[in-house]
Order: structure tokens, then C-alpha cells, then sequence
């Protein structure tokens, strides 16, 4: 991981706020890494490849327990193409 080097502050409504702490929670994360994961989602560096996010997403995300059906593979087939419509749309 690299050295976190900027600060930003961001005002947020409640609404929206509400939504990246839910998150932070179901997930076990901060909502510091939740607002990363968004902007490397809807900006994805370096690659140039939009799915580079996803596919570093599904691989945080995967268990160990994950059965053939619901790895990361799947998960991309079954999201890509809603992916794409999104960053069709920037």
C-alpha cells in the first residue's frame, strides 16, 4: 500500500454521509478506505483499463470459503456489463 501523503476534506449531507458509514460498517472498514475504493472505482489509475478496480475489488473481497460459482470470475461476469453502462455514462 502507499504512503497516504494528502489530506482532503470533503463536506458531506447527511444522507450521503449515512450511506459511506453503513458501509464502513458492514464491511469492517474505515470510511476513509470506503471514499478510496469509490474514487479508484470511478477513476482508475495508471492501467487505463476500467476493470482494473473491479478485478482488484473481487480479489479483497473473495474468502477462502468462496464455492465455484461465487468467486470473483463470476462476480465480474455478472457485474461487468452494469460496470460498463456506469463509466459509459462519465
Amino acid at each position: 500500500m502507499s504512503l497516504m501523503e494528502r489530506r482532503l476534506q470533503v463536506l458531506l449531507d447527511a444522507e450521503r454521509y449515512e450511506r459511506l458509514a453503513a458501509e464502513a460498517d458492514r464491511t469492517g472498514r474505515s470510511v476513509a478506505a470506503i471514499v478510496r475504493e469509490a474514487i479508484d472505482l470511478r477513476f482508475p489509475g495508471g492501467s487505463g483499463d476500467p476493470h482494473a478496480a473491479l478485478d482488484a475489488l473481487l480479489k479483497m473481497t473473495a474468502t477462502p470459503g468462496d464455492q465455484p460459482g461465487d468467486g470473483p470470475a463470476e462476480m465480474k461476469a455478472a457485474y461487468g456489463v452494469s460496470l460498463d453502462a456506469k463509466l459509459d455514462r462519465s
